[in-house]
């Protein structure tokens, strides 16, 4: 049986790709425009020279600026190819990259929703591109947009005939890279045991949990083999490092661990951070848990990332592209005066109106300067208490009800 189409439908996808087009073509004529440095994209290629030079990857000081390798070495490992192409052609296709992976990233959190208009997402992520974590992850080149879309596509899997014997193993070689989504295993197998003490069947989510640590385990494994001495260093010593990455206080830095610091005026928030942050994870793993368990997957999803970068100790302002499936989440689900406001928020660029740079400035911060340098960790709270309030008013499912999300 032949499907037509309507006309209409027909008119609407040209239209919102060609905007879509135009939009991402404005963006790379403004970033060249900028001259923007993509310079953690250049310390992602020293590492790689390093490997293949035998050298050691922790006493590297890349680019002018001597930034240092923060990554576990497994990144490294990934980063090798990257030497073999000149820096003009690495940022050409860094750029195209990561534009189509912020498409990829859309019509994943549409589909997270159940939202299958094609047209949708070519819209969505025309106006997405202009958000500050978006347009800062091609600024500096970085890799959140690939980070975030291997996560949100493994959970994002359904196997008709039950489990997929590869689920888990994007979640675990992202986490792998990067340790920030090792949260979304913590999840799983939190949900697991959950679902068994509740008398259902938790086994879905102890298997995806599985696979993620298995994909971890044989990364981490080879990049043992590989660089030995890189792997003990990284695993018994700089992991512990939590500075290494910048200070505490940094504007960019959009964690509970950042924004504690500017208000309390200290690179050194301590004790009371390590409380705060304890408080979040417990409660915001605990809201995405139920939300799994009643069958709400977008909540669940955003919610545990929202919860792994409010209390990493560090969390970049273009680490926040979570910012995406949040605002699509919100506005599917009905909220769309919090979906608007939140996205003016991420696309304010507010961070950027408060004094930062040399000399430690939001040391010294006060007022509108501390609200403007807290924004994105108010949105992540406020879709945190939100999705509390959300499941506040449903009531809890038989046994076993959450079963479906994973194994439908």
């Amino acid at each position: 049986m032949i499907v037509i189409a309507p006309s209409g439908t027909r008119r609407r996808v040209p239209v919102a790709l060609g905007a879509c087009l135009v939009s991402l073509a404005a963006f790379w004529i403004a970033q060249c425009a900028a001259h923007v440095s993509m310079i953690d994209l250049l310390v992602y290629r020293a590492e790689g020279a390093t490997v293949r030079a035998g050298g050691d990857l922790y006493a590297l000081r890349a680019t002018k600026v001597g930034l240092p390798t923060t990554y576990p070495p497994f990144a490294a490992l990934v980063f090798t190819p990257l030497t073999l192409l000149e820096s003009a052609q690495l940022r050409v296709l860094a750029t195209l990259g990561n534009l189509v992976l912020l498409v990829v990233l859309v019509r994943l959190s549409l589909g997270l929703v159940g939202h299958a208009r094609v047209e949708s997402v070519w819209w969505i992520a025309a106006a997405a591109v202009w958000c500050e974590p978006v347009w800062t992850t091609l600024r500096y080149g970085q890799i959140n947009l690939l980070l975030a879309v291997l996560v949100l596509w493994d959970l994002s899997r359904r196997s008709a005939g039950g489990p997929n014997r590869w689920a888990g193993a994007a979640l675990g070689l992202a986490a792998a890279v990067k340790l920030t989504p090792a949260l979304f295993v913590v999840f799983l197998v939190a949900t697991g045991v959950v679902a068994r003490l509740r008398g259902g069947d938790g086994g879905p989510w102890l298997r995806h949990a599985r696979g993620a640590v298995v994909a971890f385990t044989g990364a981490t494994l080879l990049a043992v083999a590989v660089l030995p001495y890189d792997s003990w260093r990284f695993w018994t010593d700089m992991v512990f490092r939590t500075g290494r990455v910048g200070h505490a206080e940094d504007t960019a830095n959009q964690a509970l661990r950042g924004v504690l610091a500017r208000l309390l005026h200290t690179g050194a928030p301590g004790g009371l951070w390590a409380l705060l942050a304890a408080l979040t994870a417990v409660a915001g793993l605990w809201l995405a848990i139920t939300a799994e368990l009643r069958g709400r997957r977008s909540w669940a999803v955003v919610a545990c990332a929202v919860t792994a970068l409010l209390v990493s100790p560090v969390s970049w302002s273009h680490h926040w592209v979570w910012c995406v499936p949040l605002v699509v989440v919100l506005w599917c689900d009905g909220h769309r005066v919090t979906a608007v406001a939140c996205a003016a928020v991420f696309c304010s660029y507010g961070l950027w109106w408060v004094p930062h740079g040399s000399g430690r400035p939001e040391l010294h911060q006060g007022g509108a300067e501390l609200m403007l340098s807290a924004l994105y960790g108010a949105c992540g709270l406020l879709f945190l208490v939100l999705a509390g309030h959300r499941l506040g008013r449903t009531s809890s499912p038989t046994p076993g009800a959450g079963q479906a999300v994973t194994n439908e």
